[in-house]
């Protein structure tokens, strides 16, 4: 297995799985058009943002989306994860994590000394996020009125 960049058509394929992408990350409550997808990808992808993917034997397996942003309060400039997300027959193997890790190393690579994401409440992934070390730092709520 390897993680890396992908080439074109490989992240032509990210972009074909990225409706289920952001439907699991935000627990079925988007779901979005692929008009919809290049318009959050896009704008990343020009600022700096990369995916590394997890392949094997020409079979993607997961990505990560990965890149800077900058805290609203503050203006510091951090590495942000923006997805993560693995095909469900590759799921329970670790994927997750190496891709994480890698994502980690190369923001620290680039500079930031920090990185953060967003989750939401009740996705199965915080589990990881704080076994590697993230912890919560602020807090969205909502109440349907």
């Amino acid at each position: 297995m390897e993680i890396r960049r992908p080439n074109e058509t490989e992240f032509n394929e990210i972009l074909l799985h990225s409706p289920k992408a952001v439907s699991d990350g935000t627990l079925g409550e988007a779901k979005p058009s692929m008009e919809k997808i290049k318009k959050l990808v896009e704008p990343l992808i020009e600022k700096g943002g990369y995916y590394l993917i997890a392949i094997e034997e020409n079979q993607l397996m997961g990505w990560v989306l990965a890149g800077a942003a900058t805290d609203q309060f503050t203006d510091k400039a951090v590495g942000f994860i923006y997805e993560l997300f693995v095909l469900e027959e590759f799921r329970g193997a670790g994927l997750s994590k190496l891709l994480m890790n890698s994502a980690i190393n190369e923001l620290k690579t680039a500079g930031y000394s920090e990185v953060r994401l967003s989750a939401f409440s009740g996705n199965k992934a915080i589990k990881l996020y704080e076994d590697i070390g993230f912890t919560t730092r602020t807090v969205s709520m909502s109440k349907s009125i």
